[in-house]
């Protein structure tokens, strides 16, 4: 299967209005009460507008104009870049950690230096790298180990944890599947599309929770996947993307009701929307979204090289 440019950049630009939108949306719900949130969401009562998107989005945002610039991961390029937008706009809600990542990087540290010295030598396993991946997933959508690799390339610039790079794969590869599988083709099965991704995930615990969330009944509730997976309450990569890709896969046809199931696992809620968004729109486009959501989200700015909503299934066109 081959894919053209128009193609491929219809595909990442839906992905990319439903990661922000999903952002934004996940994102109000951190304003409310722990006991009025349930009732609410029950209700589906969206929360007052605007809606403002976070890191995720900032970073999505910098990860599809680089694409766009150059059709591939430059990971050199990739960090000087994320850290200039950093420090343009520093009030959306980035990681401790990402604070003294991007700053160090900004002032012309080197980025393997700075992100393999994180937490000991380790790095970090935060949920950074795969919060904003889903769009360069969806560029690839036609070879699922190029997604792989070069979402693995993306992570290690603020990243350098295997259960971070884990993590992006992760959601890279779902986005990717999701893509593939646009413009009238049948979904596949949860559990079959969970088992898929994981088939291309190294060895972690993200692989491990992706196959666990994979052998879930099919009535599994959200409330009982989010307590077993994890919703991202320790804001790391294993306790997020499989959460995240498990409530996607069940909605790969419904981007507004996987945001619905999605935020009802609360945890980080505007990061597994985030992700779940940027998945689901990659085969649904974002044409059936209610245009109160849309009046309600903020704005995309242009520098990203995004030109206006992608709208419809993002198979077309």
């Amino acid at each position: 299967m081959s894919s053209g440019p128009q193609q491929v950049h219809v595909q990442a630009h839906a992905s990319l209005d439903g990661l922000v939108l999903g952002d934004a949306f996940g994102d109000g719900w951190f304003t409310r009460s722990d006991e009025a949130i349930e009732e609410l969401w029950a209700a589906r009562q969206l929360r007052p507008a605007p809606w403002l998107w976070t890191d995720d989005s900032a970073m999505a945002l910098v990860l599809f104009a680089h694409l766009t610039a150059h059709g591939e991961v430059r990971p050199d390029g990739l960090a000087s870049e994320f850290a200039a937008e950093y420090a343009r706009d520093q009030g959306r809600k980035y990681g401790p950690s990402m604070h003294g990542v991007l700053r160090r990087i900004g002032a012309g540290e080197d980025w393997r230096t700075v992100t393999t010295g994180q937490f000991g030598g380790q790095g970090s396993y935060g949920n950074g790298a795969a919060m904003r991946v889903a769009p360069l997933g969806a560029w690839f959508w036609d070879d699922l180990s190029v997604a792989a690799e070069q979402a693995r390339l993306s992570a290690l610039t603020t990243h350098a944890h295997p259960e971070a790079v884990a993590g992006a794969v992760a959601v890279a590869v779902a986005a990717a599947l999701a893509a593939a599988s646009a413009g009238g083709r049948d979904a596949a099965p949860r559990a079959e599309f969970l088992c898929e991704v994981a088939a291309f995930v190294p060895d972690s615990d993200v692989r491990a929770r992706l196959l666990v969330a994979a052998g879930f009944p099919e009535r599994t509730s959200v409330r009982h996947a989010a307590s077993v997976l994890g919703s991202g309450t320790l804001i790391s990569a294993p306790d997020t993307v499989p959460f995240a890709l498990w409530s996607a896969a069940g909605h790969l046809d419904d981007l507004p009701e996987a945001l619905w199931q999605t935020v009802a696992g609360w945890g980080d809620r505007d990061t597994t929307c985030a992700m779940a968004g940027g998945v689901v729109a990659a085969r649904t486009g974002t044409g059936a979204v209610p245009a109160a959501w849309w009046r309600a989200c903020e704005e995309i700015p242009a520098w990203s090289g995004w030109g206006g909503r992608a709208g419809g299934a993002a198979g077309e066109g």
